[in-house]
């Protein structure tokens, strides 16, 4: 445990928070793309895109989140007819599209992933809640994708515009992994941005208890 404290305390001293441009990185500056440039997004660089995601918190450590890195051509002719008309350009003209899964039956990788107890149960003989619990954490490791992203440079734009059903045929069929949503990335068209949408407020969204 005090290797754990002082752990984190050095990193701490080190990095109290982000300085304002790392702020705007990540949120204030930050756009939902429409257009992408033609400048690739190599494989390296999406092995270190997982290598930051995988330390998302997750319930149980549980890790529900399946992706699906689609780079190649064979791979969009599969995923445009599960698209919305209003998504098949921006994904085709993508340099990367990201299935973010889940796998319901996460709980399989629980003797692994939390060791120091079995709660496999808890999952296991209760549909409903591997369910919800994998639906609820794979959004999580999604919204977390999207930060280790932008931190690595790349923009993002996420979608979910498209027949869940017919994709999850077309790419998980016979598994337990179900489409979340999908994620653009890539190097943003600024060009083909539109004007940031209004925000509420603190006062207009957040309450004191």
């Amino acid at each position: 445990m005090n290797s754990i404290l002082e752990m984190a305390e050095g990193i701490r001293q080190r990095t109290r928070a982000l300085d304002a441009a790392g702020l705007d990185l990540l949120f204030r500056e930050a756009r939902s793309h429409n257009g992408w440039l033609p400048r690739p997004v190599g494989s390296q660089l999406l092995r270190q895109l997982w290598e930051l995601v995988r330390y998302a918190p997750t319930a149980v450590n549980g890790m529900p989140a399946r992706l699906v890195f689609v780079t190649s051509a064979d791979g969009k002719r599969r995923l445009q007819p599960c698209l919305n008309p209003g998504n098949v350009e921006k994904v085709l003209s993508a340099p990367v599209t990201v299935i973010i899964g889940y796998d319901a039956a996460f709980w399989e990788q629980l003797p692994m992933l939390f060791p120091h107890a079995d709660v496999r149960a808890m999952f296991s003989e209760n549909a409903e809640a591997a369910e919800l619990t994998a639906f609820r954490n794979s959004s999580l490791q999604g919204a977390w994708l999207m930060l280790a992203a932008r931190a690595l440079g790349l923009d993002c734009g996420p979608m979910s515009g498209f027949d869940s059903q017919r994709l999850d045929r077309e790419f998980f069929a016979g598994t337990s992994i179900r489409s979340n949503f999908l994620c653009n990335l890539g190097y943003g068209d600024d060009s083909r941005l539109y004007p940031r949408l209004p925000r509420l407020s603190f006062e207009e969204a957040c309450t004191h208890a």
